[in-house]
């Protein structure tokens, strides 16, 4: 590592934010991301660096340390009512970047999460929760989030079936994720991506992996550091002061419905990686999307998005592939399938997106998937999943026949009542 320790002033750009930043910092790998926390610890005297260890959550206990490039400032074992990883996020990291803040208000804060902690849980956390009758926000402002992978373990993680539990590091009795669940999250949330090291298979790999995660998460910046020789001073610049986090960004399921990116159409290998994006305005037959789901996943890495089903014409269904699992589930009701005083609920943006690309027969509904993978062939990607979809006859049942059909999916995504006086007074 190669730094001369900077002054405050030169660590971050100038800004006109009193508040303290705080940088979050997430990575299933805990060596690479320990890496880069030390190199920004090490580039900035007056940094604090918060970590949390939840080896111990289920038997209600969590291990804090805040250091600096010094040492440690403070090395505590917490006893929490809760064993679960939202009672910690708000029972002590929230109210320990507090205190931080205000004890230190020149000091940035950088928050270095545990290994399977996804940084959207934090987001929330900080969006919802008050600190002792306040918003965190009123204390700190959140520079970004940063997510580290390590380039020697990252396809193989991708690929794994294992969930926590099996692995022996739920963060909680009720914790079902599987580790891939886990990568995604932490990639797709962030603003900035560091991919650090190479890959054990040679240059070549290491440059399909910057590919990978340029296709998995498109919005955000990526990095490549050689853990070799890290220059603290620029990893600095490129981490911290960016000011990239924007706390409006929804969700990446529903990406798609609020107009935002979703992925990127690349239909030709670059290091062999490659990226569909279908689309479709006709609803899929059920039975059949249902008979090519293993076809379609097959050799993908990731796949995400939304669809309609033409049994459950009023339903979004999120669409969710990782590590060899698809997880569908409910979005809540189509625009179309709402009733008028019921717009408001929804999000300025998402009402802005259907009504650009309103349809006179089908609304707002729509599909929207985002395949990627090593070596798809995306042609027959399309002609299956555009298999699957209505043709004119059976567009021509319409919606009362549409719902008759065989569903091996029906009852998986039940929708929340509608007020019915709201509904009756649409009706009318």
């Amino acid at each position: 590592m190669s730094t001369s320790p900077l002054a405050p002033s030169d660590v971050v750009a100038a800004r006109a934010d009193a508040r303290p930043s705080l940088t979050v910092l997430s990575g299933f790998w805990t060596s690479p991301t320990y890496a880069a926390a030390r190199a920004l610890l090490a580039a900035d005297p007056s940094l604090l660096l918060v970590r949390h260890d939840l080896a111990d959550l289920r038997s209600g206990t969590v291990h804090r340390v805040v250091r600096d490039v010094g040492g440690v400032l403070e090395d505590e074992r917490i006893a929490l009512a809760h064993g679960c990883v939202s009672c910690t996020l708000r029972e002590d990291v929230l109210p320990t970047l507090a205190r931080l803040a205000r004890a230190h208000p020149r000091r940035d804060l950088l928050l270095m999460l545990p290994e399977v902690v996804e940084p959207e849980a934090v987001a929330a956390v900080c969006a919802h929760c008050l600190v002792d009758g306040q918003p965190i926000t009123d204390l700190l402002t959140v520079d970004s989030y940063v997510t580290v992978v390590d380039a020697e373990h990252l396809l193989d993680g991708l690929a794994r079936t294992d969930d926590l539990k099996s692995l022996g590091i739920a963060a909680a009795d009720n914790d079902d994720r599987a580790l891939a669940d886990v990568l995604v999250r932490q990639i797709e949330y962030a603003d900035t991506l560091v991919l650090w090291g190479h890959s054990r298979e040679g240059a070549y790999d290491t440059d399909r992996l910057a590919v990978l995660l340029d296709r998995m998460a498109p919005w955000a910046t990526r990095i490549r550091v050689d853990d070799d020789t890290v220059d603290a001073n620029l990893l600095t610049r490129q981490l911290r002061g960016t000011l990239r986090h924007r706390p409006e960004t929804p969700a990446v399921l529903t990406r798609g419905l609020e107009g935002h990116i979703l992925g990127v159409h690349e239909p030709h290998p670059d290091c062999g990686i490659v990226s569909v994006v279908f689309r479709a305005r006709r609803p899929f037959h059920p039975r059949r999307l249902h008979d090519v789901l293993e076809e379609v996943n097959a050799e993908v890495v990731r796949s995400r998005g939304h669809v309609w089903l033409a049994s459950q014409p009023d339903t979004v269904v999120a669409w969710d592939f990782a590590g060899g699992g698809l997880a569908l589930g409910g979005l809540g009701r189509w625009l179309t399938a709402l009733p008028d005083p019921y717009w408001d609920e929804v999000s300025d943006h998402r009402r802005l997106t259907a009504a650009l690309d309103w349809d006179p027969y089908y609304g707002d509904r729509h599909q929207h998937l985002v395949l990627i993978g090593v070596d798809l062939d995306p042609a027959h990607l399309h002609r299956t999943l555009a298999g699957c979809l209505l043709t004119d006859a059976e567009l021509a049942d319409g919606e009362d026949g549409w719902r008759r059909y065989d569903d091996p999916f029906a009852g998986c995504f039940p929708l929340a009542d509608l007020d019915r006086t709201d509904t009756e007074g649409e009706t009318a």
